[in-house]
């Protein structure tokens, strides 16, 4: 039996690939963005040990200059925080873009997939019609290569005679 040949099989290899690609950026996109919450976690945690930090010294004697320099820090670590919101909000637009480019991507592979498979059941109806249509030749050729009416005669070699097993039964109905 012949081997189905896809004729767009490069396409659906280069969509393959594209579609690999695509995967590929969105997982990094999706890598930057967990690293972008994971310091913005960090961040918040450190300003909440800050505050409690801050509250636990507002009794007794106070400091001025601590206070100072742990509000500035704080402050810094607050613009810190916003910087990575506002990146994380651009890390978020370029994951939906990434995202619907990786749906588009797979949406056109699998419609060279979808016309492979269609392809691949017409030829294999074909394939089965070929089949078909050979071996009703090779049984029309065997009924042709037999003489008229060689099924009745036997050999004489089983009967010890010749033997028509058609002409006996008519001579049968007409005594």
């Amino acid at each position: 039996m012949a081997r189905f040949q896809f004729s767009l099989q490069p396409v659906l290899d280069a969509r393959h690939r594209v579609e690999q690609k695509k995967q590929r950026e969105f997982a990094e996109i999706q890598a930057r963005r967990q690293e972008l919450e994971q310091q913005l976690r960090t961040y918040q945690s450190h300003l909440a040990s800050d505050k409690s930090e801050l509250r636990a010294d507002l009794h007794g004697s106070i400091d001025v200059q601590a206070l100072r320099l742990r509000a500035g820090a704080s402050l810094h670590v607050m613009r810190k925080a916003q910087r990575i919101v506002l990146e994380l909000a651009g890390v978020h637009k370029q994951l939906e873009r990434a995202r619907n480019d990786l749906l588009e991507a797979s949406r056109q592979r699998r419609a060279v997939e979808l016309l492979r498979d269609k392809r691949y059941e017409q030829w294999l109806a074909e394939q089965k019609r070929v089949e078909a249509a050979a071996l009703d030749e090779m049984a029309v050729m065997r009924a042709g290569a037999r003489p008229f009416g060689a099924a009745e005669i036997k050999d004489e070699s089983e009967y010890g005679h010749e033997s028509r097993v058609g002409s006996t039964v008519r001579e049968e109905q007409w005594r």
